[in-house]
């Protein structure tokens, strides 16, 4: 069995994002997006180098909710194989603490 050169370049493409979201970190907490739970989705199309993410805070009344999009924009649109960067605020379904890796749950002492 053989994996398409377009199947690795999405698992490259994806895994490289994902990198880049865990250098992101929520503002009022010491937990990097990715693993705190707040992204819910990623697209990714090496070919044009476009990237889809859809992305909650922890809170709708967040103080960021303005500019963190940005922000997690910017970060992503860095690696040399994006071109284009889409980050979707969504609030459904809610945030809650079920989606923190364990690694962040153990980081804010979370243990459950």
């Amino acid at each position: 069995m053989t994996t398409e050169p377009a199947s690795i370049a999405h698992t490259i493409l994806t895994e490289q994002v994902i990198d880049v979201l865990r250098t992101v970190y929520d503002p009022e907490l010491p937990v990097n997006i990715y693993d705190l739970g707040l992204v819910y989705n990623i697209e990714v199309d090496p070919k044009s180098g476009r990237v889809h993410i859809k992305m909650t805070l922890t809170a709708p009344g967040c103080p960021v909710a303005q500019t963190f999009p940005g922000t997690v924009e910017c970060a992503v649109r860095a690696l040399p194989e994006v071109n284009e960067v889409c980050v979707e605020l969504v609030w459904e379904p809610p945030w809650d603490k079920s989606r923190m890796s364990e690694a962040a749950r153990l980081t804010l002492g979370m243990f459950d």
